[in-house]
């Protein structure tokens, strides 16, 4: 049976966003919802974090509430198939071409910037 240990043992993933209106850091995880943290420094965020990861779990196991384990880059192929308009094709095609790359490398550019962008 999984219990507290097992799932603090786990490595979920850990976001840090600089919060610039009252100062500090907010330190989540965001593969459990809600499980959420603000501190002065980073390293005190973490130990913080630490604490409402432990709090979150526990109420997931007296509750009998699912936990989701971390997500992995394993469980991911780097592959997708995607529909689009003929007419986007075609331009994706001339654009990859005039840029001497394949279409493949010209929209994992595209995609990359894009995502950057946020």
């Amino acid at each position: 049976m999984k219990d507290l240990d097992y799932y603090m043992s786990l490595n979920y993933r850990t976001e840090i966003l600089r919060d610039d209106e009252d100062g500090g850091y907010v330190l989540s995880c965001p593969d459990l919802p809600g499980c959420v943290t603000c501190a002065d420094t980073v390293e005190e965020g973490y130990s913080l974090l630490a604490d409402a990861k432990r709090c979150w779990l526990s109420a997931c196991l007296e509750d009998g509430a699912p936990i989701p384990e971390p997500i992995s880059l394993d469980d991911y192929s780097g592959q997708f198939k995607l529909r689009l308009p003929k007419s986007l094709h075609r331009r994706l095609a001339c654009q990859s071409k005039e840029e001497g790359v394949s279409m493949n490398q010209y929209c994992l550019y595209l995609l990359s910037k894009g995502v950057s962008a946020h």
